[in-house]
C-alpha cells in the first residue's frame, strides 16, 4: 500500500485529525483495558506513528488508563480516539471507529488473546497474540512495577 491520507475525529467533531497511513494493517486489541476503555468486547485499532497524525482541530484530552499508558478521548463528547504508551514511543494507535473511512483498513490479528470473550467476535483464523507474550509490553510492565 503506497502512503494514503485518512481523516478522522470524534463523534461531535470538537477533535479532528489527518493520518499518513503507511498499511492498511489494524488489529482487535482484546485486553480489559480495551474492553473497560471503549465498553466493548475489544478495540478495534491502527497502529501509526505519531508523527504521521496532525490534530487538526485540537488535540485529544488524555486519561491515564495504567501505569504504562493513556487513552485519548473527546472530553466533549467522549469518542476514544487513542491508545498511547507513557514512555515515549514513537507509535501509537488509533481506533478504527474514529476514521471517516473505516473500510480503508483491514483486520490481520488480535493481542490481548486471553481476554477474549466468547460468542461476541468470532474466532477468523488471524493471528492471536496474548499480552504475556509481547515481549516489549512485558518490559514496559515490568519497569512500572519496579
Amino acid at each position: 500500500m503506497t502512503t494514503k491520507v485518512q481523516t478522522g475525529g470524534c463523534q461531535c467533531g470538537a477533535v479532528r485529525y489527518s493520518a499518513r497511513l503507511e498499511n492498511d494493517e489494524a488489529y482487535w486489541c482484546h485486553c480489559r483495558m480495551c474492553q473497560r476503555a471503549t465498553g466493548g468486547v475489544a478495540a478495534a485499532l491502527l497502529g501509526i506513528p505519531r508523527a504521521n497524525v496532525e490534530w487538526t482541530t485540537r488535540e485529544p484530552d488524555r486519561f491515564a488508563s495504567s501505569p504504562i499508558a493513556k487513552r485519548g478521548y473527546c472530553s466533549n463528547c467522549g469518542t476514544p480516539l487513542t491508545f498511547e504508551f507513557n514512555d515515549g514511543s514513537d507509535n501509537m494507535d488509533l481506533t478504527i471507529g474514529s476514521l471517516d473511512d473505516p473500510s480503508a483498513v483491514r483486520l490481520t490479528s488480535h493481542f490481548g488473546a486471553e481476554s477474549w470473550v466468547p460468542g461476541w467476535i468470532p474466532h477468523d483464523g488471524l493471528p492471536e497474540t496474548r499480552t504475556e507474550d509481547s515481549v516489549h509490553i512485558m518490559a514496559r510492565w515490568d519497569k512500572a512495577r519496579a
